[in-house]
């Protein structure tokens, strides 16, 4: 069995998006096509996408999360994601990791989010 490093003190845990990258809110808005079945908001305004890296070659990767782990549509989200964002003009390929670390929370949506569902 391997040890698993402790993370570096004061690390973040999501890592930053590549927002200076051309083709970043284009993805973003193709992210905010996707919704979460449950909650009538899109997956960005949620929270839900907690990383977005373009690499120079318009390669996408994407690090996101659910609002629970044992969501209906865990295994569908993924493919929803990356069949919007491969739609964009640009992109060259999509990955989309699953992650739950760190948890989601209520305090990951947008204040667009928060007025939707009534917490505004």
């Amino acid at each position: 069995m391997t040890e698993q490093a402790p993370p570096l003190e004061g690390a973040p845990l999501i890592k930053p998006s590549t927002t200076d990258h051309p083709l970043y809110e284009s993805v973003v808005e193709a992210c905010r096509t996707v919704f979460d079945p449950e909650i009538p908001v899109n997956i960005f305004d949620l929270g839900l996408v907690y990383t977005v890296e373009i690499a120079p070659e318009s390669d996408v990767n994407i690090v996101m999360t659910l609002t629970a782990p044992g969501c209906p549509v865990a295994g569908e989200m993924p493919g929803w994601v990356a069949d919007a964002v491969e739609a964009v003009p640009g992109v060259k390929s999509v990955q989309v990791a699953m992650t739950f670390d760190p948890p989601w929370g209520m305090e990951m949506m947008s204040d667009e989010a928060r007025l939707e569902l009534g917490f505004m």
